[in-house]
């Protein structure tokens, strides 16, 4: 869910260098090593019309060799250089990985991450982070739903999208009169004919600034 109006993310983005690839990533994958990278599913899919679950091989595969692992959020915001790499693949490290992931369950949470790192092209263009605020416990390694004990923090990270939420929780609301300026959640956010930014937009600056200090931005890359 935005957490900004539109003419708030579209004049700070609007400043951005244009390269930029907001994705979360970390090739320190812990317990994914054995729960996602080594177990071999068969996802029907792709085969059939009707959903049901995947089948699991009883085989386990080894770590790939020719090209390294990373794991990060589903939630990205992707160039569209980089998102013609990975459709045209004018080298055969998209479609290599295509095939790689399309038996690895969830895949949603490495393709990307592990084509823009495995990339000497891309792998500086990326920023360390999913654009989105989540109730992360540390405890139970998932995300937790957004409430109204989060909203602070929520706004204080700066983060211009939040996520998970409970269908019609009263933080859904909040955010809706305090943050959007909007009395009935059913309106949509449409793109501004003229950008006229609010005061949150400093807010959005501020973790912008911060993403991309030299030496922030730099060390978080690809590790």
């Amino acid at each position: 869910m935005a957490l900004f109006s539109v003419s708030d993310i579209l004049h700070i983005f609007s400043y951005l260098p244009r390269y930029l690839n907001f994705i979360e990533h970390t090739s320190n994958i812990g317990w994914k090593e054995n729960q996602r990278a080594r177990p071999i599913i068969i996802d029907p899919g792709f085969y059939h019309l009707k959903k049901s679950g995947v089948f699991w091989a009883k085989e386990r595969r080894s770590l790939p060799a020719s090209f390294k692992l990373y794991m990060g959020s589903t939630s990205v915001a992707l160039t569209r250089p980089f998102l013609e790499f990975c459709i045209w693949g004018w080298d055969n490290l998209p479609r290599t990985l295509l095939m790689y992931y399309s038996n690895f369950l969830l895949s949603t949470e490495g393709y990307f991450q592990t084509v823009v790192c495995n990339n000497k092209d891309y792998q500086n263009t990326t920023v360390n982070h999913d654009l989105h605020y989540t109730n992360w416990d540390p405890l139970q390694q998932r995300t937790l739903n957004v409430t109204v004990e989060n909203f602070r923090d929520m706004v204080e990270s700066g983060a211009p999208f939040a996520r998970e939420f409970r269908e019609d929780d009263l933080v859904l609301d909040k955010i809706d009169t305090e943050l959007l300026g909007q009395t009935d959640r059913g309106s949509e956010l449409k793109t501004p004919e003229i950008v006229k930014p609010t005061v949150s937009w400093k807010r959005l600056e501020k973790l912008m600034v911060r993403l991309l200090d030299h030496e922030n931005f730099r060390a978080k890359q690809c590790k």
